[in-house]
């Protein structure tokens, strides 16, 4: 019989892995226990199986935990695709989720940019998708103040549209001092991430340019 020896005062110290033998254990059934996990030891082992002359990439590397090991991607029940949130590089990634909820996440290798890899930051995405410290609520400082507050991302959709129009109307030119017409402001500008595509970009000039009469339009991977 094994016992876990516990410090003065009874409280166990995490990390103390102290054990004595019972003077009523009985040693063959040691001896058995430890006959036993080198004779499994053994008929997993690659090597006495190689030198028996089976071959490497097969048989010869099977053991029992090879043999029960399950995909954890076997659960997953839809699979999206996404971009790394990270850097401007913009790898694709895989999302595989299970009930609504991501399981796993990795390199499309369809992806022109990354072809399937992830650097250690991408490969890391799903814990901090899955963070318990993760923002997940849009968040509104209001001007010369300290704190943040929570509000509804509708509220704070129609707070930008309020605040684009009103600057809009305030800066906005038809014509220069010589007749010569514009249709432009400098009071707003727009700073893309490189992780936009190219039909994102298009429809940013369009709405941007073409409708607002913004003039400083511009992306942060070109800069």
């Amino acid at each position: 019989m094994i016992k876990a020896l516990r410090p003065p005062g009874g409280t166990p110290v995490r990390g103390l892995r102290l054990a004595r033998l019972d003077r009523r254990t009985p040693v063959k059934k040691l001896n058995k226990g430890v006959a036993a996990r080198t004779r499994d030891f053994l008929r997993d082992w690659s090597l006495p199986r190689q030198l028996a002359g089976e071959k490497l990439m097969s048989d010869a590397s099977r053991s029992h935990a090879s043999n029960v090991l399950r995909p954890r991607l076997e659960e997953a029940d839809r699979v999206g695709t996404s971009i790394c949130p990270f850097c401007a590089v913009g790898c694709g990634q895989l999302i595989y989720a299970k009930n609504g909820k991501p399981i796993h996440i990795e390199g499309d290798p369809r992806s022109p940019v990354n072809q399937g890899t992830l650097c250690p930051k991408g490969a890391g995405t799903l814990g901090m998708l899955l963070s318990p410290e993760r923002i997940s609520t849009a968040m509104y400082r209001a001007p010369y103040s300290d704190t943040w507050e929570q509000k509804p991302l509708d509220w704070c959709m129609e707070r930008i549209a309020q605040l684009t129009k009103e600057t809009r109307d305030d800066t906005f030119a038809e014509t220069l001092p010589d007749g010569r017409v514009i249709n432009h402001t400098v009071g707003l500008g727009s700073l893309g991430g490189a992780t936009m595509d190219n039909e994102e970009n298009y429809l940013i000039k369009k709405l941007f340019n073409g409708g607002l009469g913004m003039v400083s339009i511009e992306n942060q991977a070109r800069i």
